[in-house]
């Protein structure tokens, strides 16, 4: 057997690291970086235990004609009785959110008009980790919960919304195609960022000690009134917490469709930001992660609180 050169050596060595680093990237298990302290924000996953059980009627089976007075058996066990105050348990898993700060990027954007338009783009960097973790409905003897480890993989469904606290105005994420790779370029040259669409099809694989598994993604907004001073961005799909609410003033009736005059609340991030600037020179520089003095009513939070957990 002949002996390989050395520059073919090499060239085999290099091809393979290479394939290696690409497979890593697609599966998100590169980072990009590093970056210095501060740069990435980490908002540990929040998982409570009276998440792991709802009580609410069933209202599907309250209709006025099941309810009736038994003659052999208690009311209490009547169908009409036992479908108020029902408890549903499920367990509650929680996804890690890590984000870059809030920034600006002018694009050239295809207009219907074959004409290209200058606009502004804010756009978030972030990532999501799968813990391998879960809260599950099974009280201990100490009155805590169980909390398993797990390697299931979990699927983000992201939805982002920016919103003005003093406008009152909401902008949805959008994909901007002819943002994507000015940002990819700018921001993670060396791991895909996975559009909203593109991070749902994405399974979050479970992190575990060295072995991290961060999946990449990033959120993006146009045509953001650039009066907006105080604003937060909500991020949905982090955890399957919910609650459900029912419309005391509706009355279900046979025949209803399921679930008529209830409302479900998804747990949410909210993440506050605002900047001090004006309209004329908007500029990323000016954003602050955080709560303005002052300000706290028109966030719904406390002094000194710069994210927060809703149900919206």
């Amino acid at each position: 057997m002949q002996h390989l050169k050395q520059p073919t050596c090499l060239a085999i060595v290099a091809a393979t690291l290479l394939s290696v680093a690409a497979a890593h990237a697609q599966e998100g298990q590169l980072a990009p970086g590093p970056f210095a302290p501060g740069v990435v924000t980490t908002i540990s996953p929040e998982r409570l235990y009276g998440e792991t059980v709802s009580t609410h009627d069933v209202v599907e089976l309250r209709t006025p004609d099941l309810k009736h007075s038994p003659h052999y058996t208690p009311e209490s066990r009547t169908l009409y009785a036992m479908a108020g105050g029902t408890k549903f348990h499920r367990k509650i898993w929680a996804l890690e959110f890590n984000f870059k700060p809030l920034r600006m990027l002018q694009v050239d954007i295809p207009q219907p008009t074959g004409h290209m338009q200058r606009k502004l783009v804010w756009y978030l960097v972030y990532n999501v980790r799968n813990l391998g973790e879960e809260l599950v409905p099974a009280e201990k003897e100490d009155g805590t919960f169980e909390v398993r480890t797990t390697a299931e993989e979990l699927q983000f469904i992201p939805h982002l919304v920016l919103e003005s606290h003093e406008f009152g105005k909401v902008y949805l994420d959008r994909i901007i195609p002819a943002a994507l790779g000015p940002i990819q370029r700018r921001e993670a040259p060396h791991v895909p960022l996975l559009t909203s669409v593109e991070m749902a099809e994405t399974p979050i694989r479970v992190s575990a000690g060295r072995d991290s598994r961060p999946v990449w993604g990033v959120a993006m907004w146009e045509d953001v009134d650039p009066r907006i001073d105080f604003l937060s961005i909500y991020v949905d799909g982090l955890t399957n917490a919910y609650r459900a609410e029912d419309d005391p003033q509706v009355k279900h009736q046979r025949g209803d469709p399921p679930g008529k005059g209830r409302r479900i609340k998804r747990k949410t991030l909210q993440l506050n930001f605002w900047r001090p600037g004006d309209t004329v020179d908007e500029s990323e520089e000016e954003i602050r992660f955080s709560t303005p003095a002052g300000r706290e009513a028109i966030y719904g939070v406390k002094p000194g609180v710069d994210y927060t957990w809703v149900y919206r």
